[in-house]
């Protein structure tokens, strides 16, 4: 049975339509989405440690131009958590392919941000015509990621690696230090909402989910490795910065030499969670490209 936990904040930002859980194969595992709005598709993926909700300040503003589609990784939020899955970037990759593939997607604009902005470039390089375009916001694909964030980011990511101590450390998190690194990811850190940051507890006090966490983190080496996906994307790519992202200008560079059809936007007062620090520049972004794509077709 699903816990009434799946719905309820998601209820109070979008109370419009409840989320929906689709079986990502015959075989599992469930995820939860949301659906919301009309017009062409766009499937946004969530970032490192988040969910759906993510997006909350973001869906809103697109649904007169999208049908708009969000959803919880395997494990993350409140989709299944699975025994000892694997959360590397190509096993990602495919959940979010099998997403596309099951809803039976087409022309997808695919928008994503942090973890999520990697796994839309590598997808479209994999899944060919059904994807339309990429809108990458601040991809992470490069060492050591999230311990650019902070401090504190740095002294807990590193301890819940690590080999003895890492599933002790990843079984600790508590709403301080969620907050804490959460922080890392703003330029101005007021625009964390303090109730998302609530969810994102409740979420990862599920049984299991410490070893999600452990294997996310782990994994960072995968996601670093996708980039050799990068060359072989074929449609426009739009990579979005923040100017004080935690990627090195160099390694954005470096990023917009790798795509053949890629132009880069740096945005100021920004760093690495645009979608709640910037959500109207998120959404203007996104809908200029959609009348980009318009009228070069």
């Amino acid at each position: 049975m699903v816990s009434q936990n799946a719905f309820d904040y998601t209820l109070r930002w979008w109370p419009d339509q409840k989320p929906e859980f689709l079986s990502l194969t015959p075989g599992g595992p469930k995820v939860r989405y949301l659906r919301a709005g009309q017009g062409p598709a766009l499937v946004l993926l969530h970032s490192i440690r988040t969910q759906l909700d993510l997006f909350q300040r973001v869906i809103p503003k697109l649904t007169d131009h999208f049908t708009v589609y969000a959803f919880d990784y395997p494990g993350f939020g409140w989709s299944e958590i699975v025994p000892g899955a694997d959360y590397r970037e190509p096993a990602m990759r495919e959940h979010v392919v099998n997403f596309i593939e099951r809803l039976d997607l087409r022309d997808v604009t695919l928008a994503g941000e942090s973890m999520g902005a990697t796994l839309a470039l590598t997808t479209a390089a994999v899944l060919g015509d059904r994807v339309k375009q990429v809108v990458a916001f601040n991809p992470y694909d490069y060492f050591p990621g999230v311990e650019r964030a902070n401090l504190l980011a740095s002294f807990i990511i590193k301890n819940v690696r690590a080999p003895l101590i890492g599933p002790i450390f990843a079984t600790m998190e508590s709403r301080a230090s969620l907050a804490g690194i959460l922080k890392g990811g703003f330029h101005d850190p007021r625009s964390l909402p303090p109730d998302f940051i609530d969810e994102l507890v409740k979420g990862g006090k599920r049984p299991g989910y410490s070893n999600v966490a452990r294997a996310v983190y782990k994994g960072l080496a995968s996601y670093v490795a996708a980039r050799s996906y990068y060359a072989r994307i074929d449609v426009p790519v739009t990579l979005v910065y923040g100017y004080h992202d935690w990627s090195r200008p160099a390694e954005r560079e470096a990023n917009r030499a790798q795509i053949k059809h890629a132009k880069m936007i740096v945005l100021k007062d920004a760093r690495h969670i645009v979608s709640l620090e910037r959500p109207e520049e998120f959404a203007r972004i996104l809908i200029e490209t959609l009348s980009t794509a318009r009228s070069a077709a």
